[in-house]
């Protein structure tokens, strides 16, 4: 499955792009009429919306449309686990711009680390994710933990 989230859903764009979904954003473009981008554009992915003119028009042009009730993260979630999205920490998108993630060369890593300033044993340490578009670098640190308990919550409630 591919999703297109719009304006209201970013929150739940960076979990679908974390579980492995291709998950286009509209705020991460500049469209001056977004409802109209989003019906003409991405036509081969299943529109989110929390709006429901917007949802409505979608079904009128026979677009692939979820209309999303929630306005909290965790209960989106499990609306989409409902119709069967698996969320879980997969590490292949970049959670930030949706590139495919690859493992960095020793030159890639090192010039994050350094421009972060990380210690370089990092790379000895973790496995290392890098998105080419944003020189970004993921790892499962800490924050991998926060996820899973993250995660977690949103599977028993």
């Amino acid at each position: 499955m591919k999703f297109v989230c719009d304006r209201m859903l970013g929150k739940l764009a960076i979990w679908l792009r974390i579980s492995g979904y291709d998950t286009i954003y509209v705020g991460d473009f500049n469209f001056e009429n977004e409802d109209h981008a989003l019906l003409e554009n991405f036509k081969d992915r299943i529109l989110l919306t929390k709006d429901k003119t917007l949802y409505k028009k979608a079904l009128k042009e026979k677009r692939a449309v979820i209309y999303i009730r929630s306005n909290d993260v965790a209960d989106q979630m499990r609306e989409l686990k409902r119709i069967g999205v698996n969320f879980q920490i997969v590490m292949d998108r970049c959670s930030v711009c949706n590139t495919p993630l690859r493992k960095p060369s020793d030159d890639e890593a090192l010039e994050v680390l350094k421009k972060e300033g990380i210690k370089e044993d990092l790379r000895e340490i973790y496995e290392l994710w890098f998105c080419e578009k944003c020189k970004k670098l993921y790892w499962m640190g800490g924050h991998w933990k926060n996820m899973v308990r993250f995660l977690d919550k949103v599977e028993k409630s």
